[in-house]
C-alpha cells in the first residue's frame, strides 16, 4: 500500500527526533521544527517545487551535523540517505534530499555554491532565516557557550575574509559571528519570500548588537 505524504513525515519526525535527543540546543529537533515550518511557508509561497523533498530536506538538513561529528561532512549524507533507503524511497529522491544536506551550508557556500536546486534554496533560505532575529541571537550565543568562546574581544577583530576552512577552526569571540556571517545572510536569500521575512529580523540584530557594544562601554 503507497504511504501518504503524511505518513512519510511523520516517520521523518520521530526518526529526526530520536536521533538528536540531548543535541545541542541550538541544532536540535526544535531548531529542525522551526526550519520545516519556515520552509513549508516559503514552499508555498513560491510554489513549483516538489514539497516532499523540501520538507524531507528540512527535516534532515542537520541530522547529523559535521561540526559536531569532528568535520565529517559526509555524515549528514549518510545518515539521511540509510534512513530514506529504510523507508523504500527512489534513489532520485534520496540523492535530492543528500544533496540538500551536503550544500545547505553557509561555510560551503564561502567558496561558491556547488550545486543547487530549487528546493535546496527554499530550505536553505529556511535554515539561514533561523540564524537570524532573537532566535538567531539565542543560537548564536548558545553555540559560543557550547564551545566554549567569549562573548566579546575588542582586541580580536571580525575576519571577513576566511576561507571555508578558517571558518571551520574559527576559536573568535561570539559577537565576531554577526559581522562574519550573520548581517550577510539578508542578502544570500535566494527567493523573494525569504528576502521579505529577513528584513525585520535582520534590523533587530543590528539593533541589537549596538546596545551589546553601548553597554558594553558602560553607555546607557
Amino acid at each position: 500500500m503507497k504511504r501518504s505524504h503524511s505518513m512519510i513525515i511523520e516517520k521523518t519526525i520521530q526518526f529526526v527526533q530520536e536521533t538528536l535527543g540531548g543535541a545541542e540546543g541550538g541544532h536540535d529537533w526544535f531548531h529542525i521544527e522551526r526550519v520545516w515550518k519556515i520552509a513549508k511557508h516559503i514552499g508555498e509561497v513560491e510554489g513549483s517545487v516538489d514539497m516532499e523533498i523540501v520538507e524531507l530536506g528540512a527535516l534532515l538538513h542537520d541530522i547529523a551535523d559535521s561540526k559536531f561529528h569532528n568535520g565529517d561532512e559526509e555524515i549528514g549524507p549518510k545518515t539521511a540517505r540509510i534512513f530514506l533507503e529504510s523507508q523504500n524511497f527512489t534513489e532520485e529522491k534520496i540523492i535530492a534530499v543528500e544533496n540538500i544536506i551536503r550544500h545547505i551550508s553557509f561555510k560551503g557556500s564561502i567558496e561558491g555554491q556547488k550545486w543547487t536546486s530549487p528546493e535546496l534554496n527554499i530550505v536553505q533560505d529556511a535554515d539561514r532565516i533561523d540564524a537570524l532575529g532573537a532566535i538567531g541571537i539565542a543560537r548564536t550565543f548558545n553555540y559560543g557557550g557550547h564551545k566554549g568562546r567569549a562573548l566579546y574581544n575588542p582586541a580580536i577583530p571580525p575576519n571577513l575574509n576566511m576561507s571555508k576552512d578558517e571558518y571551520k577552526k574559527t576559536t573568535a569571540p561570539t559577537l565576531n559571528h554577526f559581522q562574519e556571517k550573520l548581517f550577510l545572510l539578508k542578502d544570500l536569500m535566494n527567493t523573494n519570500t525569504a528576502r521579505q521575512m529577513a528584513e525585520k529580523r535582520h534590523d533587530f540584530m543590528i539593533t541589537y548588537v549596538d546596545q551589546f557594544l553601548a553597554e558594553w562601554d558602560g553607555q546607557e
